[in-house]
């Protein structure tokens, strides 16, 4: 879970981890993947505001850009074979 503040859309380089879901960060989009349950206590919660935040960063940096377009291209991220 991202301890400072989550700058969206900022870098090619940043991935957070909450339980089993997956946020990565690009200058382009943000990539969310996995799976998460936001169990009714304390570790659930907790979980679900690290969630809004980040969400809440991503909304706030779409909303101050100017020149946003209706859409990008997007292509499928090329798949490299494991050196090891």
């Amino acid at each position: 879970m991202p301890t400072q503040s989550f700058m969206a859309y900022e870098n090619e380089a940043e991935s957070f981890q909450i339980d089993n879901l997956t946020v990565e960060n690009r200058l382009d989009r943000i990539s969310i993947y996995g799976s998460l349950e936001l169990t009714k206590d304390r570790h659930g919660l907790e979980s679900a505001l690290t969630l809004k935040r980040l969400i809440d960063a991503s909304v706030d940096a779409l909303k101050r850009d100017k020149n946003l377009p209706d859409r990008i291209e997007t292509t499928p991220s090329e798949e490299i074979s494991n050196p090891f």
